[in-house]
């Protein structure tokens, strides 16, 4: 019995490591729909439970995008990396590894209605500038995810000053206008990604994403800047450590 379960462990992976050889070499490009679990199942002489394991092995490494009712799809012809970080201070969850910057496709002037008001918890009618971007890493240019950055409009000027991209805003705040953090909120939470934002970052509408919202506050208690983040599973992963300081 043991026997059997080890054989059938190999032949899904064998499967899965065949599929991804196909994948590669152009067989299928990314976009292209997979055949059947039934057709697969005829062109590689196993069991439909087998390629079920072999295709699911295929989206938790990032190759193909599975969704109830739909065809399998190609998304990726390599396996993406995943970025880890260790935090020990608020200071360090605040930020993301260096390696890393924004590409800007947004930057316009906002005012606080109804809707915005629920993520800036501002008074409604108040000045904002807001800086839509992808967070990418700098080797391989992988899109790690998409970034909301609300600052009072004050603070405009510093999507013109040198280094913009690569710097933490709420650094740049600190630095060019003296506004240092009393505190910060950050909040984590899960969504689908609309339309806009997953193609931006190379995903499936309606992917998975773990959403980070951060709240910075002056030392009158009043927000300056918030920053909301998408990121699509399997291109990010936020570590932190805790230690007793006994």
């Amino acid at each position: 019995m043991l026997q059997a379960v080890s054989k059938r462990v190999i032949l899904y992976r064998q499967v899965a490591e065949q599929l991804v050889d196909q994948i590669q070499s152009g067989v299928w490009s990314v976009g292209d729909n997979l055949p059947s679990e039934n057709q697969l199942a005829t062109d590689f002489k196993v069991s439909r439970q087998t390629v079920r394991q072999a295709l699911q092995f295929l989206q938790e490494n990032g190759f193909i995008y599975r969704h109830q009712g739909a065809a399998t799809k190609v998304i990726s012809t390599s396996q993406p990396r995943k970025f880890s970080q260790s935090f020990n201070s608020l200071g360090e969850i605040l930020n993301y590894p260096r390696n890393t910057y924004r590409e800007s496709h947004i930057e316009e002037y906002v005012e606080c209605d109804q809707n915005l008001q629920k993520i800036l918890q501002a008074p409604i009618g108040s000045a904002w500038y807001h800086i839509g971007a992808v967070r990418l890493e700098e080797e391989t240019h992988i899109k790690l995810a998409w970034t909301d950055i609300y600052i009072l409009q004050k603070f405009a000027k510093l999507t013109q000053m040198k280094d913009h991209s690569r710097e933490m805003v709420y650094t740049q705040i600190e630095k060019h206008f003296g506004v240092s953090i009393a505190h910060a909120e950050v909040e984590i939470s899960s969504s689908r990604l609309a339309k806009k934002h997953a193609e931006l970052l190379g995903v499936e509408t309606g992917s998975s994403s773990l959403i980070v919202l951060r709240r910075y506050f002056d030392q009158e208690g009043n927000p300056f800047e918030i920053s909301m983040t998408h990121h699509p599973e399997n291109r990010y992963t936020f570590k932190m450590n805790l230690r007793s300081s006994h």
